[in-house]
């Protein structure tokens, strides 16, 4: 499925860790990718509720929580600069599909990073 949202299609997915070599293009890749299919399933549940929203920024959430262990694998981690431009990420996916009144912390609440 291909996003149709024009704000996210056009927008560069964790851009900082990409500009930091500290964090492998590979796993940041994995990350990006997260993010893409959290913006294809919002896009095809149509979630109407903040409840819905976060039942799947759950779900990506606990992706993530796996990729630490990649991250780690390639000498790296998922530390506090990243954190917050992965929430960053999370916060702006819910503002472009119109759910400007998510909590940030809810959005990401089950991470272990």
């Amino acid at each position: 499925m291909s996003i149709t949202n024009q704000q996210v299609a056009g927008h560069a997915f964790l851009r900082q860790m990409y500009d930091d070599s500290y964090f492998p293009d590979h796993v940041v890749d994995s990350g990006k990718a997260i993010l893409l299919r959290l913006c294809e399933r919002i896009e095809a549940e149509q979630p109407s509720d903040l409840e819905t929203l976060y039942s799947l920024t759950e779900a990506a959430t606990e992706e993530f929580n796996l990729l630490e262990a990649e991250f780690g694998a390639a000498g790296s981690e998922i530390e506090t600069v990243a954190r917050e431009w992965i929430c960053d990420e999370f916060r702006f996916v819910a503002s472009a599909y119109g759910f400007t009144d998510a909590d940030a912390e809810e959005l990401t609440a089950g991470r272990d990073w």
